[in-house]
Order: structure tokens, then sequence, then C-alpha cells
């Protein structure tokens, strides 16, 4: 589409309504199957920035249409260990199946936190869902790292967290996606090592950037002398005043910024299959 054409779309009214108080915000009055102006895409994003995770409701859209309106918001980047839908690699399935009893990304966690240069964010679409269950809940790390004593802070400011990809917290989630869609790297450990505290690229705040999926000692640190203090820090960030919930139906769509939030798929629907198309877009390094 042509810059010329891009300007040329109106811009549509957002109803921007907070599901909860520490985060999360559901948008209406856009249809995403659409072209989006720059001023309506400049707006969405700054719900964003402002709510950490927004929701779109009723959103029936192609694949297509689905890395159309990602790439509105930066690059998207293909999934390290899991292969996407053969016409469209960016897009993942994120199922599990009737007879399974784990779900994919079951816990608590930031996406690829063990990359050299985390995603900005997701953007996770419904295609079919659980007759009950299966909500996603998730964390504010602005807050996290805001209610810390300022003892606690200054601990924890020059510190530097080791993530890893194959902690058993985390492989034992992936493993029946693992088994049937892996990609021939997948298993590659990969490792990155950032700051327990990060200062968000956009808007300069500070937030815990420690995981119990990923990260597993503090730089310089034993795994014995980290335990104690990531226990605690785990435990911290996903009290329930710093989270909301989100229930989803067919067609719902929750984009989260990756770097300041943490998520966690409630694994309560077991006999049913829950399948959702998820794009990853490109991020920084954090510091």
């Amino acid at each position: 589409m042509s810059q010329a054409a891009k300007t040329a779309i109106a811009p549509q009214t957002l109803d921007i309504r907070p599901i909860a108080g520490a985060l999360g915000a559901e948008i209406s009055g856009v249809d995403l199957s659409q072209p989006l102006s720059d001023a309506t895409i400049k707006d969405i994003r700054q719900a964003l920035l402002d709510h950490l995770v927004i929701f779109f409701r009723d959103q029936d859209i192609t694949p297509d249409q689905h890395l159309a309106f990602a790439k509105r918001f930066g690059e998207t980047v293909e999934y390290p260990l899991i292969k996407g839908l053969e016409d469209h690699p960016e897009i993942i399935k994120v199922v599990k199946l009737e007879h399974e009893k784990l779900n994919f990304g079951g816990l608590w966690h930031t996406d690829m936190a063990y990359a050299e240069e985390p995603p900005l964010g997701t953007i996770l679409l419904a295609r079919e869902l659980p007759a009950y269950g299966g909500d996603t809940i998730f964390a504010n790390m602005y807050l996290a790292y805001e209610t810390l004593s300022d003892t606690m802070k200054k601990l924890l400011e020059p510190l530097n967290a080791v993530n890893m990809s194959n902690l058993p917290t985390a492989v034992a989630p992936r493993k029946a996606r693992i088994d049937d869609s892996a990609k021939a790297n997948s298993e590659t450990v990969l490792s990155a090592t950032h700051p327990v505290v990060r200062t968000h690229p956009e808007t300069g705040k500070q937030l815990l950037y420690v995981n119990g999926a990923h990260s597993l000692h503090f730089e310089g640190m034993t795994l014995e002398e980290s335990a104690p203090l990531l226990g605690f820090l785990f435990e911290h960030q996903t009290r329930p005043e710093f989270t909301c919930r989100f229930r989803w139906r067919a067609g719902s769509i929750a984009f989260w910024d990756n770097r300041c939030t943490q998520h966690n798929p409630v694994n309560d629907y077991h006999g049913f299959k829950r399948m959702m198309h998820r794009i990853t877009l490109a991020g920084d390094r954090p510091c």
C-alpha cells in the first residue's frame, strides 16, 4: 500500500476501556480486517504503552490480515523452536489437544527472554477454544519493580540474570509441540544475559525483568546463591493486585508488550482443544 493510500484512510474512533486496575484494556470500534490509518495505528500503539496489554473482540481475520496488522507495529520474527504455518512461517500454532495434560507456555513467563533481543510484543488470536477455561492472566512488571523497597531496588540495580531456553519448567509445557512441529535446530540451547532492572525503551520507566520460566541465576553468582532472591522475585512479581485476567472468545486478540509484562495461560480445560495463532514482533536488547 502506498503512503498516499495509507494517509487517505479515515481514522477510526477507538473506545478504550480498562479491564483491571493494574493493566489491560479492551479496544472496540476498530475492524482489523480493514486497512488502518496511521493515526489509528498510533492510537493503538499508545494504548499498548498505556495499558501494557490490549484486547480486541470479534475479529474475523485471515492469516494475511493478522500479519498485515502486526507489521504496522514492527518487524515480525519466526519463533526459534517450532515451525510456523506452511504459508505463513511467522505465525505459529499455540495448541493443546484433547488428550494432552500440559499447555504450551503454561507458566508465568516473558516470551523468549533467552534471546539476545527478546520480542517487543506478541499478537495472539483465538482460533478454537474449549467449552470453558483457558483464560490468560497478565502481570505488570512496572508495578512489580515500583513496589519493592528502596533497599531491594539498590541491591537489584547492578545485577544481571542469565536466561536459558532449556529450563525444565519451560521445556515440559512445549514438549508436545517440539515432538510434532520442531524446527531442525530446536535442541539448540539459547542463552542471554539481561539486566534484572530493565528500562523500557519507549516509556523510559524501570521494570523487573526476570521470570520463572527462563531466569536461571544471577551473573557472577551460583545457582544456590541466586535461588532465594529469585524465588522471592518470582513470587512477588505475580501478586494478584499486579494482574488482569482475560476470558477468550473466538476471534479475540490479545496484544501484549513483552518488555514490561508476564503472562500465564491457565491450564484448566483438560479434554478440550484450544488453538491460537501467535505472531511475534522483533524487539531490542534490554538495557
